[in-house]
């Protein structure tokens, strides 16, 4: 294990345990325990089934714009890009090393970078546009029945809508002007440059050239497909209730149900607003202490740690257990299977995107 990795492992690690003394500290862990013991295990299963639909609606998305790029590849390939792509940003913070390790498993299946790229640039998109689609909704409405519970947590809401609105126009912005994004990026690296100077200066350069490379091509394919566009964004939205249902399910396995499934889904909605760009992997601590900070009123003081342990132990421990699975198996299976799976159609080269 090199020392990056082990430096990520240790801080996983080490907010690992702040996350479990910040939340259980002073807390009567046998009345925890009790009430763990009388959830119903058909939703807990349920909660696990969203989980896993929550994943493979990722691979839905992939499936449709690779075949649609004109790369002939399995769907079950599909899926395993996304068990990969979620396991790796359930332990780097900000969610960093999940796209990087799905271009190289792509890479392994013959599906080369220029597409990849395009591929995943546009599930990062939606991904993160549904999210901002939700938090103006609910902020600019203000519907009274939730902002009511989301009070107490609203600046943090705020400040995560406003980093994910920055961080989609930053994306979009270097899908359609990806040469003002370079000129711009050369100009700080050269700041940085002469503030602390790199090692390999050219070096720093050639992968900056690299990734507005990998950028090319991908405002064509947003002009020229606008209904896949779309598309992808009702897909992705379906795909994030999925996993926001998982906290409706936590509700009914402690047999309550005086408030609609609306109400569970937009407050945990919103809870991914506040959380999805921290550099925390998983959003672990905050998230968690959002979760009781916001649900108190819904769950009730005897039920709020059981369920968070519940929603949280389904939502982002259950996806990093079986994404993990998961990724062993991909690095044994496309490794083995990596010569005959994608092929280009007849008359493309290897960088080209078809649009």
């Amino acid at each position: 294990m090199d020392r990056k990795k082990l430096r990520n492992l240790v801080f996983l690690m080490l907010l690992f345990a702040l996350t479990v003394w910040s939340v259980f500290h002073g807390e009567d862990l046998r009345s925890v325990l009790y009430y763990l013991a009388t959830a119903d295990l058909r939703y807990i299963a349920a909660g696990i089934l969203c989980v896993i639909g929550f994943i493979l609606g990722e691979s839905v998305v992939i499936f449709y714009l690779l075949r649609i790029l004109g790369s002939r590849v399995r769907f079950f390939h599909c899926c395993l890009y996304s068990f990969v792509g979620f396991f790796y940003s359930c332990i780097t913070p900000s969610a960093s090393g999940g796209q990087p390790m799905q271009v190289m498993m792509m890479r392994r299946d013959r599906i080369p970078v220029p597409v990849s790229t395009v591929v995943l640039a546009l599930v990062t998109i939606t991904y993160k546009l549904v999210l901002v689609f939700l938090g103006l909704i609910v902020l600019c409405v203000r519907p009274p029945q939730i902002m009511a519970y989301l009070e107490p947590a609203e600046s943090l809401i705020v400040i995560g809508l406003i980093l994910n609105v920055v961080c989609v126009a930053a994306l979009l912005l270097l899908v359609f002007h990806p040469s003002l994004v370079h000129a711009a990026a050369v100009r700080c690296m050269m700041v940085l440059h002469r503030i602390r100077p790199f090692h390999n200066l050219e070096k720093q350069m050639i992968r900056l050239q690299r990734l507005a490379d990998q950028y090319y091509g991908t405002a064509e394919f947003y002009r020229n497909n606008r209904h896949v566009v779309v598309r992808v964004f009702l897909i992705t939205l379906l795909q994030r209730c999925c996993l926001f249902l998982v906290t409706w399910f936590t509700y009914r396995a402690f047999d309550l149900s005086s408030e609609s499934l609306w109400v569970i889904l937009t407050l945990q909605g919103m809870i991914s607003v506040a959380v999805d760009m921290l550099p925390l992997p998983g959003g672990m601590g905050i998230s968690e202490n959002l979760f009781l900070l916001i649900f108190e009123p819904v769950f009730g003081e005897e039920l709020l740690l059981p369920a968070m342990v519940v929603s949280r132990g389904i939502g982002y421990y259950t996806q990093l257990l079986i994404s993990a699975v998961m990724t062993a198996a991909a690095c044994l299976i496309i490794r083995e299977k990596s010569g005959q799976m994608t092929e280009m159609p007849e008359g493309k080269k290897e960088g080209d995107i078809p649009l």
